[in-house]
């Protein structure tokens, strides 16, 4: 099964205190890239198939965000916001611990 968001609309820019969530972040079954834009380009492959999202951010609330246009969103659970550990940026989005692309 595979699901697809495409949405195409205005996006307003990263606010200053986010900007360490820009970039592109890769896992074995994940790859996110966020703009500074405010983009989400986001693709997961799980067993049952996969889902991808490519949407204007809408809003953080805490270090959650939610991208989308009106009801069509999706959040994405940060546990983990971007972290440097040892010179490597990582973050926890939907219980998938993701390494930063240099």
């Amino acid at each position: 099964m595979s699901v697809a968001l495409f949405v195409v609309g205005c996006s307003k820019p990263l606010p200053s205190d986010k900007a360490n969530y820009v970039g592109e972040w890769r896992s074995a079954e994940m790859r996110l890239v966020i703009t500074s834009g405010g983009r989400v380009d986001y693709k997961r492959q799980a067993s049952g198939g996969s889902k991808s999202v490519q949407a204007p951010i809408q809003k953080f609330e805490g270090n959650d965000f939610f991208a989308g246009l009106g009801p069509l969103s999706t959040r994405f659970v940060v546990a983990r916001p971007p972290t440097l550990i040892n010179g490597v940026w990582t973050m926890t989005v939907d219980g998938v611990e993701l390494t930063k692309v240099p």
